[in-house]
């Protein structure tokens, strides 16, 4: 069954449409948004059968949880359903069909045995395995392809920004939140933080949560705020992955973090000392794995491309100033997610303090995406500048 509805706040302005399309492409990009919380680390796909006249809708359908039916089979299962016989039909996929067996078999198999005449497809999908084999196979067997000439292409890749990231660059998508005041404090020196946004903000935060593979964070967010890190008031049937970095191995086995049912990656700069420490975390069900990197710290990069291999598309980042000024600055940070309350807190900590720059040339760039208020406060989402163009 086609779970979940969809969630408005979860998605970018863009993506967005007041009204139901009629547009055959527009409607799999909204079916496709279904897929948003659920699909992980599959792409978010979404499939309507039309007839080969295009008056009717003979079957639609997105893609399930991993190991469950891709977009193409929910859609031919629900023209079944339907009674609707869809040989010389058109299917509009907001992504290539693939053409390998994964946990799933070929998607352009399907097409092709069901008869479907047409397939309009949004963009090629980046996985090498696939990488327009999928509509070469669906030419092969003499079904008409078709290649959208409209922004379905850009609205399918930003939908699925981290498949994408992960496919080419072989690490995943990076999008750093942090709630802040207007002067960019997220605390005040003896660390009171709660709460500097609005109740709205910090339930948009929750969406942008679900729909990542993994939430990261530091060694200090964990010992000073305690925090549990997870999905909360959403119906989504899973919870991401938690990430800490914490090079000296300092996680207590007691933290909270550990009473929520999901997989916890623990990165650290030695494993030499610590078997007692590590013993305690792999008993609450913790992996912890060493990258040793510079002066005792974490090599990020690394972590990433490990990230990367375990199938994490998007990484949401909830961590203090420290971890987050030290990504920045590496050049690992993608994309910020930044909400902005209309107050003023002086003299205090900030989202990027561990930035330490001696030339603004040096700075990085971003560039503004969208200015979306979110109850008292407003949410800006900035991308690095040149990152999206891979």
């Amino acid at each position: 069954m086609q779970r979940l509805k969809y969630h408005p706040h979860a998605m970018n302005t863009a993506d967005t449409h007041s009204t139901p399309s009629t547009d055959p492409m527009q409607r799999a990009l909204a079916l496709a948004r279904n897929a948003l919380f659920i699909s992980n680390p599959n792409p978010r796909v979404g499939c309507v059968i039309m007839s080969a006249d295009g008056s009717r809708e003979l079957g639609s359908g997105f893609t399930q949880q991993a190991g469950g039916a891709h977009a193409e089979v929910m859609a031919l299962r629900d023209a079944a359903a339907r009674g609707s016989d869809v040989r010389g039909a058109t299917a509009y996929v907001t992504l290539e069909p693939c053409s390998h067996q994964g946990r799933t078999g070929p998607c352009c198999d399907a097409l092709i045995a069901a008869g479907i005449g047409k397939v309009v497809g949004a963009i090629s999908d980046p996985n090498p395995r696939v990488a327009g084999d999928g509509f070469a196979r669906l030419r092969a067997a003499g079904v008409d392809v078709e290649i959208d000439t409209g922004t379905s292409g850009t609205q399918s890749r930003e939908l699925n920004i981290g498949f994408f990231s992960r496919m080419v660059r072989q690490q995943p998508w990076v999008r750093l939140k942090a709630g802040m005041s207007l002067d960019g404090a997220t605390a005040l020196h003896n660390g009171e933080s709660q709460w500097i946004t609005s109740d709205a903000a910090r339930a948009d935060g929750q969406h942008w949560r679900a729909r990542a593979c993994a939430i990261l964070t530091g060694i200090g967010t964990v010992l000073g705020d305690d925090p549990l890190l997870n999905v909360r008031h959403i119906d989504t049937p899973r919870q991401p992955r938690l990430v800490i970095v914490d090079s000296q191995l300092r996680t207590p086995p007691t933290a909270k973090l550990f009473d929520v049912s999901r997989e916890v990656l623990i990165y650290c700069a030695s494993l030499e000392g610590h078997a007692e420490t590590i013993g305690a975390l792999e008993g609450r069900g913790a992996k912890v794995m060493a990258l040793p990197g510079e002066d005792g710290q974490i090599d990020l990069q690394a972590m990433l491309k490990d990230l990367g291999q375990r199938e994490v598309n998007e990484l949401h980042v909830e961590a203090g100033g420290t971890l987050n000024g030290a990504l920045m600055q590496a050049g690992l940070v993608d994309e910020c997610l930044l909400y902005i309350a209309p107050r003023v807190l002086g003299s205090a900590q900030t989202a990027f303090s561990g930035m330490q720059l001696t030339q603004l040339s040096t700075a990085p760039a971003l560039q503004f995406r969208d200015v979306t208020p979110i109850g008292s406060d407003l949410r800006i989402r900035a991308v690095v500048q040149g990152r999206d163009s891979f």
